[in-house]
C-alpha cells in the first residue's frame, strides 16, 4: 500500500538522523507489505524443487510460497518435523573477513546447533499449540497415513558487521553500508511432504531480521539474533496451521539504524 511505503521511507529517514549515542528506537510493523519494502528474499537453493513457481501470497507471512492446487490440509492431523538441513547454507561474506581458523570451526558447530534449535523450537510450539492443530509424531514417522512432514533448510545467518565489531572479530573501519545498518538476517526454505505418497505439496521460503539494543551487543553471541528470528518463524508456522479463511497471518519486522 502506498501509505505503508511512505511511512517506511520516512521512518528510515528519521532514524538515519537520530543521535549516534542512543541510536534509533526499533520500528515494528505487523504488515507483510512493510516487510516487503525492507527485505529482499534470499536466493533460491537446490533444496526447493521448482522454486520458480513460488510467489508472494498476501495472507501468509512468508516471502515466497507455492501450494499444490486444491490440496486439502484439513485432511491431515499429524505432523513430523524433520531435522533441519544446513547443506545449502548460502556463502556468508562476513565469514571471509575472519582470519581465525578456530573461530570458523566454531561457527560451523554453531550453525549445526542452530539447526537443532530450529527443529526443537518448531516441535515445541506445535506441541504447546492450544488448538492442538497437529499431533506431532516422532521422526522417522510412526505412521504415514494422514501425516505431513515439515522439512526445513537453514540457508542464511548474518549477524551483521556491527555485531562482529562489538565482539572484536573485525577491525573497525571500512565504512561499508552493512556497518551502518544494524540489521541481522536469517533465511530458510521449507517443504511440506505427504508421507503416504512422498509428494511435496507445498514449498515456501522467508528471510527475516531481528534487532537488539546496541548496548547489549557485547553480551550476545553472534547467532543470538538468529534464534530470535527462529522463534518468530516457529510461531508463524503454528499460526498458519491454525489460519481461518479470510485471516491474514502477518510477519513482525523489527529493526533500527545505529551508525556506529
Amino acid at each position: 500500500m502506498k501509505t505503508t511505503k511512505y511511512f517506511t521511507i520516512n521512518a528510515l529517514l528519521v532514524c538515519a538522523l537520530a543521535s549516534t549515542q542512543i541510536g534509533c528506537s526499533s520500528i515494528n510493523s505487523a504488515s507483510n507489505d512493510a516487510k516487503a519494502e525492507i527485505l529482499a528474499p534470499a536466493p533460491d537453493t537446490a533444496f526447493t524443487p521448482d522454486a520458480q513457481r513460488e510467489a508472494k501470497v498476501a495472507y501468509l507471512p512468508f516471502q515466497k510460497v507455492w501450494i499444490k492446487q486444491d490440496f486439502d490440509f484439513k485432511a491431515y492431523s499429524n505432523l513430523v518435523v524433520a531435522p533441519v538441513n544446513t547443506d545449502y547454507m548460502l556463502k556468508m561474506d562476513w565469514l571471509h573477513k575472519l582470519s581465525s581458523v578456530n573461530f570458523l570451526s566454531n561457527v560451523k558447530q554453531d550453525i549445526q546447533d542452530l539447526a537443532v534449535y530450529f527443529q526443537n523450537q518448531v516441535i515445541t510450539d506445535f506441541q504447546n499449540d492450544p488448538n492442538q492443530r497437529f499431533n506431532v509424531l516422532d521422526f522417522p514417522a510412526q505412521q504415514t497415513q494422514g501425516v505431513l512432514q515439515l522439512e526445513l533448510a537453514l540457508i542464511e545467518v548474518d549477524p551483521s558487521m556491527p555485531m562482529l565489531h562489538a565482539a572484536g572479530w573485525l577491525e573497525m573501519g571500512g565504512g561499508t553500508a552493512a556497518a551502518v545498518i544494524n540489521k541481522r538476517t536469517a533465511a530458510f526454505e521449507g517443504r511440506i511432504r505427504d508421507l503416504r505418497t512422498n509428494e511435496i505439496v507445498a514449498t515456501f521460503a522467508d528471510r527475516n531480521m531481528q534487532d537488539v539494543d546496541p548496548l547489549d551487543l557485547t553480551r550476545l553471541t553472534w547467532y543470538g539474533p538468529a534464534k530470535q528470528i527462529i522463534d518468530m518463524w516457529a510461531k508463524e508456522f503454528v499460526e498458519v496451521a491454525n489460519r481461518q479463511p479470510g485471516e491474514v497471518v502477518s510477519a513482525p519486522t523489527a529493526f533500527s539504524l545505529n551508525p556506529f
